[in-house]
Formats: structure tokens, sequence, C-alpha cells
């Protein structure tokens, strides 16, 4: 940290980068040169192959520049070592080194041409083992500059002379133009990026909508940063570690003494109770409208021979399936994991666009209601539509305060609001079935979706609910937050990383990163190791030394290279001052739909993990959790087994704690 500047641009790794791969490349050279070195000596003086002498010649001439690139090996690993992340003073030789060794590769490369011409035209008998291995270096090397260019690296425009220190001010004219260029050069690569990563996808308006739209959230991230990708692993490896101290010191969490918005009409752990029984039997359907993959991935063993059976076989007429199901595979996994009847099916959809996302509509006669499950995150489209998190006014009437939420999932939920009632599909189920009440469900995507269609259906079926599992935390806003708090439940397992996503917690995550990254006096190699094994093995989080020799002002002074645009006027500049500095974000707050029920691990048993739920509050999911579990208990299996843990295996399952504090509503 920042970027190192070579070869006129900015590239993505910082000089104490190169110890880990300079080590590899230095394994391996030391290898091939002993290897070298053993194959010149076998065959000293017995050259008898044809081009014997050339072959003699070439392996001198390789032991000599081997030796040479070793050398210069040793002395990048060592100096990329030496400082800390935000002290490269002991570093500054590593632009000349890695010169050095950039020169190096000229005569390699000129060395590998001429042993190509001898082993295409006179290397009869001859063991050419050693020409292909430096075409194979040479290959991976210059795939690992693809890995570590970075397009948005060239030099802007230099600096007037009195600027050498390259601080400039925001309010600047200077700093305002050369700050409005790079974020939209930032803009135009990001584009590119999600055009090449979704070139299958159609380039039509709405999709060169939503990649401008993404392309501006992402650039802007860390515009006012000089972060490369493994100051950020160091970040978050010891905010890991920070959370899991204070985590380990702090009293236990406080608790609701009663569900939000509910009346106080049953005990605590009954209504927690009946949320579960309710919950679980909903995350069935929520899993089930993933189709096949999610089964089979449920499944392992038996999924596809239960689905090969049924799969491109035609059910005439006795269900409405559209788009995406040719073989028949989705909708007969959703009837394995349903355990419904084709009859109960009044819609099915796997129709995918952008901001079109899939969907069933049902009659589930175990609990007597129409229910409407939406599936989530399955395809480029529902990640573009996920990623479209922008701001969207969403009225509803009879709800005070201002009404907006995210965008690509307010239109999802609209485009499955206008076939429900415009195509009559609710009118058709409830005039089969019209003493049942209306449920709607999801996951993830489908989660958020879901709480969504429920606040535009809420005026039209008063007593609907909704069950919304891993929702984003970047969904709606406060007034709708409490308006849905009386027909919307969400379910949160553990750390799941995606109800804590919000552009607010995001930027609150990157100037922790920050403070932690520029608080810390511990080489990055050390810091990655250690932090590696941690991950990996536990034990206790390593006690770093976070804090500098040094006074706290100087800490304010933004972590940028001396080559780099910097502005004193970003919230990254001025957060690094104090823990309690706000984060100054043009993005609305966002928050979790409804009622939140939280499920965390109580410790292991004998038997297996035990679970207890809380109802908690959205102050809860206000930071991210840096967690291995961040992303496994977003998992929707792992969501299903942590509720049929609580639901069907509850002796072993309660512990003693929560069965005497049962008035605390704890489970």
């Amino acid at each position: 940290m920042p970027g190192m500047i070579a070869f006129g641009r900015r590239w993505g790794i910082a000089s104490d980068d190169l110890v880990f791969s300079g080590s590899f490349e230095l394994f391996v050279r030391v290898l091939w040169w002993i290897g070298t070195l053993a194959l010149y000596t076998l065959h000293k003086g017995k050259f008898d192959c044809s081009g014997g002498r050339v072959l003699h010649s070439y392996l001198v001439v390789l032991l000599v520049l081997l030796a040479f690139i070793i050398l210069s090996l040793c002395a990048i690993v060592y100096v990329s070592a030496q400082g800390t992340i935000t002290n490269p003073g002991p570093r500054r030789s590593i632009p000349v080194l890695v010169y050095v060794r950039a020169m190096l590769y000229v005569p390699e490369l000129i060395w590998a041409i001429l042993g190509a011409i001898w082993v295409s035209d006179d290397s009869r008998g001859c063991d050419t083992l050693a020409v292909y291995i430096i075409w194979i270096l040479l290959l991976s090397t210059g795939v690992g500059v693809l890995f570590v260019f970075d397009p948005l690296g060239s030099r802007l425009p230099g600096p007037p002379s009195q600027e050498q220190l390259g601080v400039r001010d925001l309010e600047s004219s200077e700093g305002s133009q050369l700050l409005s260029t790079a974020r939209s050069v930032a803009v135009r690569v990001w584009e590119s990026r999600l055009r090449l990563l979704c070139c299958c996808l159609p380039q039509d308006e709405s999709h060169r909508a939503a990649f401008s739209s993404i392309a501006q959230l992402v650039s802007g991230f860390f515009s006012d940063t000089d972060l490369v990708p493994s100051d950020i692993a160091v970040g978050l490896a010891l905010l890991h570690q920070e959370q899991d101290k204070k985590e380990q010191c702090r009293d236990p969490d406080e608790v609701l003494p009663h569900s939000p918005s509910s009346p106080i009409v049953s005990t605590g752990a009954e209504d927690l109770e009946a949320e579960l029984e309710k919950a679980a039997h909903c995350m069935q359907f929520a899993i089930a409208a993933y189709g096949w993959p999610m089964y089979v991935y449920s499944n392992p063993l038996t999924g596809a021979c239960k689905l090969s059976g049924d799969c491109c076989k035609t059910q005439s007429a006795e269900y409405d399936i559209v788009g995406g199901d040719n073989m028949g595979c989705h909708f007969s996994s959703i009837l394995h994991s349903t355990g419904l009847q084709y009859r109960d099916f009044i819609y099915v959809s796997f129709h995918n666009q952008i901001y079109e996302i899939p969907f069933f509509v049902a009659l589930d006669h175990k609990r007597e209601a129409v229910l409407v499950a939406i599936r989530g995150t399955l395809s480029l489209r529902d990640l573009l539509t996920d990623l479209s998190a922008d701001c969207e006014n969403l009225p509803v009437e009879g709800v005070s305060g201002t009404c907006y939420a995210h965008k690509g999932m307010s239109q999802a939920a609209g485009y499955i609001y206008k076939k429900l009632l415009n195509d009559g599909i609710l009118n058709q189920a409830f005039t089969i079935a019209p003493e049942y009440k209306l449920v709607i469900t999801g996951h993830s995507l489908g989660g958020g979706t879901a709480s969504l269609l429920a606040i535009l259906l809420r005026s039209s079926f008063p007593s609907l609910q909704c069950y919304a599992f891993s929702p984003p935390g970047g969904l709606m806003s406060k007034a709708l937050a409490e308006y849905s708090k009386d027909f919307v439940v969400s379910v949160v397992l553990g750390k799941d990383l995606v109800p804590r996503l919000s552009y607010p917690n995001m930027e609150d995550l990157k100037r922790r990163i920050l403070k932690m990254v520029s608080n810390c006096n511990k080489p990055k190699y050390r810091i990655l190791l250690q932090g590696c094994w941690y991950e990996l093995f536990g034990g206790d989080p390593d006690d770093f030394p976070t804090e500098m020799d040094r006074r706290e002002e100087e800490l304010s002074q933004p972590l940028l290279g001396e080559e780099t645009l910097l502005i004193r006027g970003s919230s990254s500049y001025h957060s690094l001052a104090s823990e309690d500095s706000p984060v100054h974000c043009a993005h609305l707050p966002l928050y979790l739909p409804g009622r939140i029920l939280h499920i965390t691990e109580d410790g292991p048993s004998r038997r297996c993990v035990r679970y207890r739920a809380e109802w908690s509050s959205e102050t809860a999911f206000r930071s991210v959790l840096i967690s291995p579990r961040m992303i496994a208990d977003h998992m929707p299996d792992a969501v299903l087994r942590s509720l049929h843990s609580m639901t069907q295996d509850r002796p072993f399952n309660l512990c003693p704690s929560s069965l005497s504090n049962s008035h605390l509503n704890v489970i």
C-alpha cells in the first residue's frame, strides 16, 4: 500500500506483495538451476547427440543466466519483506530491483527463442527438457503480469512543481477536474468488465442501463483510496480477529422482551415456536424455487437419480409452466421438495431476465395458504438485479414517511405484482380456495423481492404473511421497514453477510479496514500467514500491536501514494482520525424488512450443533461481521437445516439457559 509505481503506471500490487510470488519463483528457479547443473554435470564431455555442442553452450549460458535471476529474486524477496504496510521507506529500492529483474527477461527470452530454433532443427537424441521449462516459466510470468495489470493505473497529468507532495485539495479546480476524469475512466473500465463478464447476455437497453448503474456504484466505492487486493485481505484478517476478541469479552446481547409490533398475548417462547414452525415450512418452498440445481446440491447421492426418471416427461395441461424448463427437471425437483401434487400448482414461471425472476404459485393445503415462492440468485441476470442497488421510489398508500427501496428488487417485485394481478393468477387461486390466506416467501434475492411484493399486495390482501429468508440488508427505507413489521418476518442465520450488506455498512467496513491497516505495524506477509493459520486452524486471536508510535493527528494522513490523486474532502480521509467518525455517504440508508428472527449457534453438543433463536432489531445488522461462516450461513440448505434442527430435533437444541429464560423470547 499504495499500489507500486513502475514503468510509468500504477500496478495492482504493492511493494510488499512480492514476498510470496518472489519466494515461489525463487523456489522454482533454484530447483531448475540444480536440475540444469545436474544435467550438465552428467553429460559433461559426453554430449554425443546431434547438436551436442550447441546443447553444451546452451546449458552453460542458462546456468549463468539463472544464477543472476536467483540473485535478483533474493534481493526482491528480502527488500519486499522490510518495513510495514504504511511504512514503505525500507522498500524504496523495489522499483529498481523490478527493473533489473525485467531486464533479465530479455536475454532469457532470446535464449528461449534460440533454444526453440535448435530443438526444431538439430536436437535429435538430446535432452531438451531445459528448453521447454524456460517457455513454461515465461508464459507463467506473462499470465501473472495480466493479473496485476491495473487498467486504471495509467499516469494522470503531472501536478505543478509546487505540489510535489501529491496532495491536492478537493475544492481546487484542478483537483476536481482530475477527480472527475479518474472517476469517468473508472466507470468506463468497470462497464467494459461487466460487458465482458456478461458477454452471453443480450446487450439491449435494459442491460446497458444496469451495467452503467453497477459500474458507477463499484467504481465509486474505493475511488478515494489507493488499496490493492492484498491490503483488503490484510484488513479483513485483522478485523476478523479484532471482532473475535471483542465477542469473547462482551456481555451477551440484549434480546427483545417480545416480538416487535406484536401484542403480548402469549409468552415469548410460544410466539417464537409458532414462527419457527411456519418459517421451517415456508423455507421448503423457498428452497424448492431454486429448481433442480439446489435439489441435486442438497441431495448429492440420490438427487440426480430421483430426477432422472421424471425429466423429459411431458405433463400435458395439468400445470402452466412458462419459460426455461423444457426438460421438466425444475418442476420435477419442486414436486419432490414440496411434496405437492401437479394439481396443486396454479402457475409456474422459470422465465428469467434482468428484473424478472422465476416464481411459482401453489396451493398449500397443509397450512391452508395460497403460497407464492420466489427464486433467489441463480444466474448472471439475477446477479445484475442484485447489484442494481440504487434507491427507487416505492409509494405505498397509508405509509407515512419517505418510501423507497432497492431498485433491482423493487422492479422485480413490480414484475411479479403485475403478473399475479393482471394475469388473474391470484384470482384463479382464490377461486379454487377462497378461504385460504396469502403467504409469500423467498430466499436472498427472492426474500427481498418477496418482502417488497408483500408491501405492494398488503392493501388488497390484509391478512397476507411473508417469510423472507436471508434478505439483503439494503432493501427498504425506514418507513417501509416499520410498516412491514406487521406482516413480514425476516429469518437470518448466524453471521450471514447478505443481511448486513448495505452501502453505509460497506462504507463502514472500508473505514475499518483503512484504520486497521493504518494502525498495524507488522509486515504484510506475517499478517497474511498468521491470518491464514487463524482461519484454517482457529485458536486465540493474535494480539497484533495496532497502535503505532506516533501522534493521533498523524494517523489522519490519507493512506495514498506520493504520486496518486489524494482527496482531502473524502470520507475515507477524515474517517481515519477517529473510530467514531461519521460516514459521509450520498446513498440513502436502507434496512431489513419486518421483524427479524436471528438464529445463532449455541455451541456444539455431542450429537449436533445446537441453535438458539431470538427476536432482534435492525441495529444488530449495522456492521459486517468477518467470519468463515459469512457465506456458508447464507446458503439456503444451511438455513433450512437450522430451522429443522430447532423444530424437529428440539430436545437436542434447547439448552438449560434458554429454558430458564424463555420469557426473554430466546429458544
